[in-house]
């Protein structure tokens, strides 16, 4: 009896895990990477440790919470999407007091990591809350959810600087809007995998929106995100590593293309994970660059 309740404790523990999506990290670290651009643009170089901790921890908290409160929006549509069906709460495993009480846990857990930090984050993460959380409601209404998750992608970027600073200078914003452009470009990749189970069940995203400009849509934004990031470099006063890695996220999207051009639905979602990539390759360039400049001015 014991170990029918051990393996059944086991399989409800697998289905908790898999409602937050820790088998697939890539949103996580499409969170990840943003925040800690913002971490080291705020601290001119590595930031405190506590503070760096803090949005590690809360980085994968709030996007698991994401997850959970997603699934929930979409527990009557995802059984008609063939990536989604399976999800535990689409396919009955998982109840929705249950789903519930977990994204209730997992805010808990992000409200005693953002008390860690001062008073002008903790009203950044409010808002943030508030963004991740109506996202999943936005396809519903809008052809625009990416613009929403964009936003909600984003909000650790202000909050990085108020965390490091107590300010969100120009800079912040100007980081923040090119992420969000990146946001709308990549998640548009995603939504592609799904457009025709989408068509079907009454779903909107920016790939039913751009129809067959599809591929230049995501082009024209890529390359608005790569103007902004130079425009942070100039401000910043950034050097040849960082324009390194904004090069290198440029041969990426290129690749990216390449994937996409018969438009299947694997090839496009390799082509959004390759944006983890992307994220890692401006981070690297930028934190070298940082800690070059730190060097010199040591010496």
């Amino acid at each position: 009896m014991t170990a029918i309740n051990t393996k059944d404790l086991h399989l409800r523990l697998k289905d908790y895990l898999l409602l937050m999506r820790m088998d697939k990290p890539i949103g996580a670290l499409l969170l990840l990477w943003p925040t800690l651009w913002a971490l080291w643009l705020a601290a001119s170089g590595t930031p405190d440790p506590v503070i760096l901790t803090v949005f590690i921890c809360g980085v994968f908290v709030m996007r698991s919470a994401g997850c959970v409160i997603n699934d929930y929006a979409d527990r009557e549509l995802d059984p008609h999407v063939e990536r989604t069906r399976n999800r535990p709460l689409a396919a009955g495993r998982v109840s929705t007091r249950e789903a519930l009480s977990l994204f209730a846990a997992l805010l808990v857990v992000a409200l005693g990591l953002v008390l860690l930090l001062n008073q002008l984050s903790f009203i950044v993460a409010i808002g943030a809350a508030l963004l991740a959380a109506s996202y999943p409601y936005m396809k519903r209404f809008t052809y625009l959810p990416q613009v929403h998750l964009g936003l909600a992608f984003s909000c650790s970027i202000p909050m990085a600087f108020a965390a490091v600073s107590d300010e969100i200078p120009k800079l912040a914003w100007l980081l923040m809007l090119g992420n969000v452009i990146w946001a709308v470009a990549y998640d548009t990749l995603y939504a592609m995998v799904d457009r025709e189970d989408d068509l079907l069940i009454g779903v909107k995203s920016t790939a039913i929106l751009f129809g067959e400009m599809d591929r230049l849509f995501i082009a024209l934004l890529q390359l608005m995100m790569v103007a902004v990031l130079l425009l942070v470099a100039d401000q910043a006063k950034l050097g040849v590593y960082y324009y390194l890695g904004i090069f290198i996220s440029l041969l990426l999207f290129g690749w990216q293309h390449y994937l996409i051009r018969h438009r299947e639905r694997q090839a496009c979602f390799k082509a959004f994970l390759n944006n983890n990539w992307v994220g890692a390759a401006i981070f690297l360039g930028l934190a070298l660059d940082l800690s070059l400049r730190d060097s010199a001015l040591l010496q």
